[in-house]
């Protein structure tokens, strides 16, 4: 499998265990060798092998540069596209991390993409933001000739993950419980009501719970399939993956 990073940021290289600031070439070079004057780099010059076996095209925070270049070209929105069309090994899958604002690299992402994840997590509650997100899929469509299916959501943490410390260590240990705060219960209905308008807009949705082993397995730069496959979100992301391997058939 290929992980292309398109985030500045570079959480899915630092992720799989790939420290942004050693690298001398990232997805950065590549997008760059498509404009004069830079020295030409194919993908296989970026892509590196992580520790748990899965291929990378690393981001650095270079990439903050890219989006200048691209509003001066005329087909901006399919040169990832492209790049992923030239003569490249074979990856049973190509998953590829967009930054969480809209720009020219998430575009060029989803329309690179035969298939579109989308995840959620417990920050965003806002209605019109879901609206929005769907609004920008037809627009990709309408303006560039691309379709962007959205073919499944994930709803991360989608539990609290502080509950406990909020009932207080007496309380537990005897058994009893303090009465509902009204304002845990309404974030409860908030998240519900967001989780089913998710799921009206989204063929198949997916929960992962809180899992503190998901921040341990970033910070030792290994998927949690490889870290942590038995803690509760590592069983939820086993299901998303065969959902997903169900893709290929």
């Amino acid at each position: 499998m290929l992980v292309i990073d398109l985030d500045p940021q570079a959480n899915a290289t630092s992720g799989l265990g790939i420290d942004p600031h050693t690298l001398t070439l990232s997805i950065y070079d590549l997008f760059m060798s498509q404009f004069e004057g830079f020295p030409d780099v194919a993908i296989q010059d970026v892509v590196r092998e992580t520790r748990s076996g899965v291929y990378l095209a690393p981001s650095t925070l270079d990439l903050v540069g890219i989006e200048p270049f691209l509003y001066n070209i005329e087909h901006r929105a399919t040169v990832l596209k492209r790049l992923l069309s030239r003569d490249i090994p074979e990856y049973e899958f190509i998953l590829i991390d967009t930054p969480p604002s809209m720009g020219q690299l998430v575009i060029n992402g989803l329309i690179a993409a035969d298939h579109t994840v989308v995840t959620f997590d417990r920050g965003i509650f806002a209605l019109h933001g879901l609206d929005t997100l769907m609004t920008i899929f037809s627009d990709i469509e309408e303006l560039v000739g691309e379709h962007v299916s959205p073919d499944m959501a994930i709803l991360t943490r989608w539990d609290d993950p502080h509950k406990e410390a909020r009932q207080g260590v007496f309380s537990r240990l005897a058994g009893h419980f303090k009465k509902p705060d009204p304002e845990l219960e309404r974030d409860r209905k908030q998240l519900k009501f967001f989780e089913n308008e998710v799921r009206a807009r989204f063929p198949a949705v997916f929960v992962v719970p809180y899992s503190r082993e998901i921040y341990e397995a970033q910070n030792a730069g290994l998927p949690i399939s490889h870290f942590a496959p038995g803690c509760v979100a590592g069983k939820a992301y086993r299901e998303i993956s065969r959902k997903i391997l169900g893709w290929k058939q």
